[in-house]
């Protein structure tokens, strides 16, 4: 379904990463489960064999491209949906301990089968990312989000999970500025230290924020979901 591994291999190489042929034969097997299983359950608009390569498996695995030093310890992916980007990490980083987290639980179901099929050994939580948090919070060394909410109502998501000296990466498209969001990340703890912008294969421009946790969380946050749409930090 995937493109063969010498081209997956050399474009890879292309973006600064080096995936074995037994880690694409697990994304190659996670693609296909993916696939099948979408036809029962929606979990992704992104089916054909190429875009999957491209939009979900190299956007996620550039994390490690970009931040691997980052990447780190207790990972967190918040909003994980079908996977992404923690899987990917997952099996390209195995020394990662990671925590996959979503307010679906069908999304969750799925995660746990193939975790089972991959042979892999991340945890997969049913929650929401303010009410996880209560029992969680500054347990992790490491906390992604790709595309979930606007950044501001994200920052409150994600560093009150981070540990002081660890990092919050908010994976984005092109048309979100980080600036609005910048009082929330001093508010909540965190120092904006690097940007770091890139594009797909085909034109699709991306964009990683890398927040570095620097201070304790207040403990009134995060807020409900309510108070957050109502009132944006």
């Amino acid at each position: 379904m995937l493109p063969n591994y010498n081209e997956a291999a050399a474009l890879f190489r292309a973006y600064g990463l080096d995936v074995s042929c037994e880690t694409y034969g697990s994304l190659e097997e996670y693609a296909e489960f993916l696939v099948d299983y979408n036809t029962r359950v929606n979990l992704t608009s992104i089916t054909q064999g190429e875009e999957i390569l491209h939009k979900h498996f190299l956007d996620s695995l550039l994390l490690e491209a970009h931040c691997s030093e980052q990447l780190r310890g207790e990972l967190l992916d918040i909003g994980s949906g079908a996977g992404f980007p923690g899987v990917p990490l997952a099996l390209l980083r195995p020394e990662l301990s990671v925590t996959l987290l979503d307010s679906l639980n069908k999304r969750i179901v799925f995660l746990e089968a193939l975790r089972d099929r991959l042979g892999l050994s991340y945890t997969a939580v049913h929650g929401r990312a303010e009410e996880y948090v209560r029992t969680h919070r500054e347990c992790f060394d490491c906390v992604t989000a790709r595309a979930v909410a606007a950044l501001p109502r994200l920052a409150e998501y994600s560093l009150p999970y981070v540990k002081p000296g660890g990092f919050w990466l908010a994976m984005k498209g092109p048309n979100e500025p980080v600036r609005p969001a910048l009082q929330a990340i001093r508010l909540l703890g965190g120092e904006l230290t690097d940007t770091v912008e890139y594009s797909l294969p085909g034109g699709d421009k991306r964009v990683i924020y890398v927040v570095k946790k620097i201070s304790h969380t207040p403990t009134k946050y995060p807020r409900s979901s309510g108070q957050m749409k109502q009132k944006p930090l």
